[in-house]
Formats: C-alpha cells, structure tokens, sequence
C-alpha cells in the first residue's frame, strides 16, 4: 500500500521545528540548485526562519539582478492589468528614487568641491578626505605612468636619431674620401701632362752634318772639274732642303 497523504501543521515542539527547518532547508537550496544547472534557468531563493536569519540562494553571482528582472516583469504584468492607477503610481515611485538619487550624487559632487561642508560631522569630513586622498593618490599615479611613458618614448626617439647621425656621419666620411681620392687623381694627371709638355723634343739637323771636302785627296788634274760640283754642294748644304732639291733639277 502506498504512503497515504500527509497533513501539514506547524511542528509544536521547537527542537523538532529547528531540525525539520534545517533539513528542509538544505533540500529546497540543493533542488534551487540543480534546477538551475539542469534546465539553465535563473533561480533566486530567499529563506527567513523564525530568529530572522536569511538563507539565500542565487544562480548569478549577485541577486540583485534576479530581483530587478523580478521587479521589472512584476510592474510590466501589473500595468497590463491595471494601466491607468498602477502606472501613474510607478512613475511616481520612481521618479521619487531617481529624484533622491540625482540630489545624493549632487550633493556628493558638491562636498568634493569643498562646498557644504557645514552639515558634514567630524567622521563624515574625515571620510571625505580619505576619499579626496584615495582618489588624488590614483590621479597621480596616472600621471606618473603618462610622464614615464613619455620620456621613454623620448628616449627611444632620441637613440634612434643618434643611430641616424651615426649613419649619416659615416656615408658623408666615406664620400669625403671619395672625392678626395678624385682630386689627387685629377691633380696627378694635371702634373703628368705639364711634365711632358715642358721636355725638350729632340732636334734633327741633317742639315747641318758638316761636309766633309775630298777635293784634296784626289789629283789636281781632273779634280778641278769635280771640284766644281763639291763646292757647289757644300754652297748648296747651306740652302734649305727644297731649295736643295731645287737646285738640284
């Protein structure tokens, strides 16, 4: 036979009540739990006992978005209903909330500007200089990080220059060096050629070969006929060449 239904009242005896609190709760957190990680579905549980003591359970890692999905499709289902009394009364709600929102952040924004200091306490202006301080501290630290990233990108930009220079100096020496050696060749063969111009050229004179007379030696009998013809070639050696040769026809 099966388990006949059970009725369910309020448990008299308080340790029983405890013991039965904790186990059931410990089933209904495990059973939020796996229907959350069988069926991926967005699970939000809330537990008071009776001392107040809150036993929750969320999916997400923060309830307050469950709660605000909550809420959210919880008005959306009461404007449906009740369009005309329950929306008035959400925009009243919340422009209430965001009102008081707005005038909390502007009084904040104030007091960090040094205004409305006069309703603050002693504690309170403490934990606003703590925050002045904590928020300064962040502010130079930025500005620390900005400035060593700008000097070493200077740095680098300046090593890199220096590299250039370098390049430069040496391209400018090596054609120093060429035009150099250009110049000394240009002046050597300016030098060669003044050298040769200034020799002297070797002059050839056949004309000027002296004759040798040998009327002497031959006899005075048929020398004085061919004498004639050596003396007129030894007048004739005085003479340039082509009136030598013209003589000569």
């Amino acid at each position: 036979m099966g388990r006949g239904p059970v009725q369910l009242r309020r448990i008299e005896n308080k340790i029983n009540r405890q013991v039965t609190f904790s186990k059931r709760r410990n089933g209904l957190l495990k059973k939020a739990h796996e229907i959350s990680v069988l069926c991926d579905a967005d699970v939000a549980l809330i537990v008071f006992s009776t001392k107040g003591k809150l036993y929750e359970f969320s999916s997400h890692s923060s309830m307050e978005g469950i709660l605000e999905r909550y809420q959210r499709y919880s008005f959306d289902e009461r404007a449906v209903l009740d369009p005309n009394t329950e929306d008035q009364e959400k925009w009243g709600d919340e422009y209430g909330i965001l009102k008081s929102k707005l005038d909390a952040l502007q009084k904040s924004q104030r007091q960090l500007l040094g205004e409305q200091l006069d309703t603050l306490t002693t504690k309170e202006l403490q934990q606003l200089e703590h925050q002045l301080e904590y928020s300064l501290k962040h502010i130079r630290s930025k500005k620390n990080q900005l400035l060593f990233d700008s000097i070493s990108e200077l740095q680098k930009k300046e090593k890199s220059l220096k590299n250039q220079n370098s390049v430069l100096q040496k391209l400018m020496e090596t054609e120093k060096e060429k035009n150099n050696a250009i110049i000394n060749i240009q002046r050597e063969e300016q030098n060669g050629a003044t050298t040769s111009t200034s020799s002297p050229t070797p002059v050839t004179a056949p004309d000027l070969i002296p004759t040798t007379n040998n009327s002497q030696n031959q006899p005075r009998g048929t020398g004085e006929s061919k004498a004639q013809p050596a003396l007129a070639q030894a007048g004739n050696s005085k003479l340039p060449p082509w009136m030598l040769r013209t003589s000569n026809t």
